[in-house]
C-alpha cells in the first residue's frame, strides 16, 4: 500500500468517480490511476468501487470506510509537512479559504489585505461557493478554512468557531411605499414581491423561519447568491431586497433606501470551520484572529480540544460576539 494509491482513491471520490477528470486534476494518465486503484483493491482483497464495465458507479460499503481512513492518513501527512514548514519557513506557505460571495465581498477585503501585507510569502487562495460546497471543500481537504453562515453544522468533522452576528436589511427604491418608514412589519413585507438570497445561502433559512412563524408565505420572485446582483434587480423595480446589513453601503448604494430588519428576523451567526486534523500554522492562527479578534490562539486551542461542536459552543457563551 502506497500513499499515492490512497491519494488516487480519495481524488476519484472528489471528482465524483470520474477517473478521466481525476487524471487531469493530478496531471497523470487515466490508465495509470485505474491500474493502481485495482492493485490496491487486490492487495486489500475488497472492492473499493463498484463498476459497470469500465465505469465506476459507486463507492462500496467497505470503500466508504477505506476512503474515510485514507482522508485521515493524507491529512496527517499534510500535517507532518506543515509542522516541518512551521519550523523551517514559518512565514511561508499557503492558505485556502472557502467562503460565500457576501463574506468575500464585504467581510474579508481589509482582512485579506492586512494578512497579505504581513505574510507576503504566504500564497492565499479564495474559493467561492454555496455554504454546503464550502463545508464539503474543507471536509475533503480542498480548503483550510470554511467561512459561512449556513450548512457548516452538516459536517461533524469540522471545528466550528462563531465569529460574529449579523442582521438583515431591506432595500427599496426611493419612491417605494415603504421608503419613508423606519420600521415595517412582517405582514407588510409579505405583501410585496421579494428579491433575496437563494435557499441555503447567507442565513436565508432565518428569513423562511420568520415567515413560517407568522403563518405567512413570502412572495419571493427572484433569488441570487450575490448581494450585488440582488441590489441590481431591486434597482430595476423587480421587488424589495432582503440582504445582509453589511452588504449595504452608504457610498455605493446611495440610490437605495435601507430599512433595518432587526426586529423582523433573528440574528444569524457567521462561523469559521476547519478539520480537526488540521495542523494550524502560526499564520493560520493569525488569520483567525484577524477575522474574529476573540479567536486568540488560546481560545482556538481550547475549542480544538473539545470533543463536539456542542462543547465548543459552551466556550463562547461568555464571549460577546460583535454584530455587523
Amino acid at each position: 500500500m502506497k500513499l499515492q494509491q490512497l491519494r488516487y482513491i480519495v481524488e476519484v471520490v472528489n471528482h465524483n468517480l470520474n477517473v478521466s477528470s481525476t487524471a487531469e486534476g493530478l496531471y497523470t494518465s487515466q490508465p495509470g490511476i485505474s491500474k493502481r486503484v485495482r492493485m490496491l483493491e487486490d492487495e486489500l482483497g475488497v472492492q473499493i468501487f463498484a463498476r459497470s464495465g469500465k465505469h465506476l458507479t459507486r463507492v462500496t460499503s467497505a470503500g466508504q470506510e477505506i476512503i474515510r481512513i485514507a482522508r485521515e492518513v493524507l491529512s496527517k501527512v499534510d500535517a507532518i509537512k506543515a509542522v516541518a514548514g512551521e519550523h523551517t519557513y514559518p512565514d511561508k506557505g499557503s492558505l485556502y479559504v472557502a467562503t460565500t460571495h457576501t463574506q468575500a465581498r464585504y467581510a474579508l477585503p481589509e482582512i485579506i489585505k492586512s494578512f497579505i501585507d504581513r505574510y507576503p510569502r504566504v500564497s492565499l487562495h479564495m474559493h467561492q461557493g454555496s455554504p454546503s460546497q464550502i463545508a464539503e471543500a474543507v471536509s475533503k481537504g480542498l480548503a483550510d478554512f470554511a467561512i459561512a453562515t449556513e450548512a457548516l453544522h452538516l459536517y461533524d468533522d469540522l471545528v466550528m468557531l462563531p465569529c460574529y452576528h449579523w442582521n438583515r436589511a431591506i432595500v427599496v427604491l426611493p419612491h417605494h411605499p415603504l421608503a419613508s418608514k423606519t420600521q415595517i412589519t412582517i405582514e407588510e413585507l409579505a405583501s410585496y414581491p421579494l428579491v433575496t438570497y437563494t435557499f441555503g445561502f447567507t442565513g436565508r433559512s432565518e428569513l423562511d423561519i420568520a415567515f413560517n412563524h407568522a403563518g405567512l408565505k413570502p412572495r419571493i420572485i427572484f433569488t441570487a447568491t450575490d448581494a450585488d446582483v440582488i441590489k441590481t434587480y431591486v434597482r430595476m423595480g423587480l421587488g424589495i431586497g432582503v440582504i445582509a446589513n453589511m452588504a449595504v453601503s452608504a457610498e455605493s448604494d446611495h440610490d437605495l433606501v435601507k430599512i433595518n430588519a432587526d426586529i423582523l428576523f433573528p440574528q444569524s451567526t457567521t462561523k469559521i470551520g476547519f478539520r480537526r486534523s488540521t495542523f494550524l500554522r502560526s499564520y493560520m492562527y493569525d488569520f483567525l484572529q484577524r477575522f474574529a479578534p476573540h479567536l486568540t490562539r488560546e481560545v482556538v486551542d481550547m475549542a480544538v480540544s473539545r470533543r463536539s461542536n456542542e462543547e465548543i459552543e459552551s466556550i463562547f457563551q461568555k464571549i460577546k460576539l460583535p454584530v455587523k
